[in-house]
C-alpha cells in the first residue's frame, strides 16, 4: 500500500468526526424521540409507541406539509424563470460590468437572514414605500393588505434564495461554448428551439443543481413565514419549531422532523431520477 493510500483514511478522521458529531448523533436522538411519549406535564416517558406518528398523519397535518411543499416548488419554479435570465447575462456580459452584478448578487449576503427578512416585512408594511408610492400617486385610496399574507412568505421567499439558483446557473453556463447557439441559427434554428433544443439541454445539470438548492432548505423554512405570514401561514418548519419550544413536545416535533426528511429524500430521489430518464431519452434519440 502506497503512503499516499495510507495518510487517505487520516485526512478523513476531521470530517468524518464532524459528520458523527453533528449529524449521525443528532438524527439518533430525533430518531428515538419520534418513538416516546410525552406526558401531561411535558417530561419525556420512554414509552415505545407509534402514536406521533399516527397522529402526524391526521389530514390537518398532512394538509401543513403538502402547502410547505407546493410552496417550496413554486419557489424554486420562479427562482428558475427569474434567475436563467441573470446567469445568462451574468455569463455573456464582460468585465467590469459581470463583477458588479456579480457583487450585487452576493451583497445581501453580507447582511443576517433576519435583517433581509425584516427589510422586506417593512417594505411591504401598511406604512411602508410600497403602499406609500401607491397612495402618493392616487393609485390606491387605502393601504394594500401585502404583509402577513401567503405572497408576503412567497416574496421573501424568492428574494432571499435567488442566488442560491442563480449561482448555479451562472458556473454552467460560463462553460458553455456559444458558438454552438450561433451554429444552431445558421442551420435555421429558430430562437425557441436554439434555447429547448441547444442551450436548455446543455445546462440541465445547473438547472437541476439550483433546483434542489432552493427546494431543500425551502421546504423546511420557518423564519421567513414566521415573519412575513404572521398567523395566517403555518408550515411544516414552524409547526416543528412550535412543537419543541412552545408545546414542549419533543416526540412530536421529531416525528414530524422525521416526516418531512422523508419527503425530502424521497422528492430528491424522484427529481435525480427524471433528470436520468431524461437524459437517457435524449441520447436515445441522439443515437437513433
Amino acid at each position: 500500500m502506497s503512503k499516499a493510500r495510507r495518510q487517505f483514511p487520516t485526512l478523513l478522521l476531521p470530517a468524518a468526526l464532524w459528520y458523527l458529531v453533528f449529524l449521525i448523533v443528532p438524527m439518533t436522538i430525533i430518531v428515538v424521540y419520534s418513538f416516546l411519549h410525552k406526558t401531561p406535564y411535558g417530561d419525556i416517558q420512554w414509552v415505545w409507541n407509534l402514536e406521533n406518528y399516527r397522529r402526524a398523519l391526521d389530514p390537518l397535518y398532512l394538509s401543513i406539509v403538502w402547502e410547505s411543499f407546493k410552496l417550496a416548488v413554486v419557489t424554486a419554479l420562479i427562482c428558475l424563470l427569474v434567475g436563467y435570465p441573470v446567469a445568462y447575462v451574468l455569463a455573456t456580459i464582460r468585465n467590469p460590468y459581470r463583477s458588479i452584478m456579480m457583487i450585487l448578487l452576493v451583497i445581501p449576503f453580507w447582511t443576517n437572514l433576519v435583517v433581509r427578512t425584516y427589510a422586506i416585512k417593512l417594505l411591504v408594511a401598511d406604512t411602508g414605500p410600497i403602499n406609500q408610492f401607491l397612495l402618493s400617486i392616487g393609485a390606491i385610496s387605502e393601504p394594500l393588505a401585502m404583509s402577513n399574507s401567503y405572497w408576503a412568505v412567497l416574496f421573501g421567499m424568492v428574494t432571499n434564495y435567488l442566488p442560491f439558483m442563480v449561482l448555479p446557473l451562472y458556473v454552467c453556463l460560463e462553460k458553455f461554448d456559444f458558438s454552438l447557439l450561433e451554429a444552431a441559427r445558421d442551420l435555421g434554428a429558430s430562437s425557441f428551439k436554439v434555447f429547448t433544443r441547444v442551450l436548455l439541454p446543455m445546462t440541465k445539470v445547473g438547472i437541476a443543481t439550483g433546483f434542489l438548492l432552493v427546494f431543500t432548505p425551502a421546504l423546511g423554512e420557518f423564519l421567513i413565514p414566521d415573519m412575513l405570514g404572521g398567523a395566517q401561514t403555518m408550515l411544516i418548519g414552524n409547526l416543528i419549531i412550535d412543537q419543541f419550544l412552545k408545546m414542549r413536545d419533543w416526540p412530536f416535533g421529531s416525528a414530524l422532523s422525521i416526516i418531512l426528511m422523508v419527503v425530502v429524500v424521497v422528492s430528491l430521489m424522484i427529481t435525480v431520477r427524471l433528470w436520468k430518464d431524461v437524459d437517457r431519452s435524449e441520447n436515445t434519440k441522439q443515437s437513433a
